[in-house]
């Protein structure tokens, strides 16, 4: 072999050395810090500002059915423990998924919650449903494990590992 070819190897076997020592740090990283969770209302709240909307503006009313909101209807998603503690998600007719994946609506750091754990979602009367989507560690809404879709009452707290969020006005 010539001294040039065995130079070139020596570079290439320390690169993909160095390669992988930057890897496992990263992994180890992750590992201790976990992901990083921003709150998505509090994003787009500055977002709003920083676009001219006025800071106090409120929200507009979600439409039901017949043009009207529903009295007593829940308008928002808190997260009342767990690492996101105080996370708000307003409710707009849209589905909310919950779970470790980084396209949930609220991305759980949470050993205990799957990928995709469950999704809560209004149904046609204007109701909201929380589903478990296979779960393995399972979904509870008011310390019943939850193995059908099922309405979920104002104030009920779901489980999701260390995790409890309610629909609230």
């Amino acid at each position: 072999m010539s001294e040039l070819t065995l130079t070139v190897m020596r570079l290439g076997f320390l690169a993909v050395l160095w390669l992988f020592v930057i890897v496992a740090v990263q992994v180890i990283r992750s590992d201790l810090f976990g992901t990083r969770v921003t709150q998505r209302g509090a994003r787009r709240n500055a977002a709003s500002r920083q676009q001219g909307a006025p800071a106090s503006a409120p929200p507009a009313p979600r439409q039901q059915q017949g043009g009207r909101q529903r009295r007593g209807a829940p308008t928002k998603l808190v997260v009342s423990e767990g690492t996101l503690t105080g996370t708000t998600v307003a409710l707009q007719g849209q589905t909310i998924s919950l779970g470790r994946a980084h396209d949930s609506t609220i991305v759980l750091d949470d050993d205990y919650a799957s990928s995709r754990h469950a999704r809560i979602y209004p149904d046609r009367d204007g109701q909201w449903i929380v589903e478990d989507l296979g779960s393995t560690n399972g979904t509870y809404l008011d310390r019943a494990r939850l193995t059908t879709p099922s309405p979920i009452p104002l104030g009920a707290p779901i489980r999701i590992g260390k995790t409890v969020i309610e629909l609230r006005k």
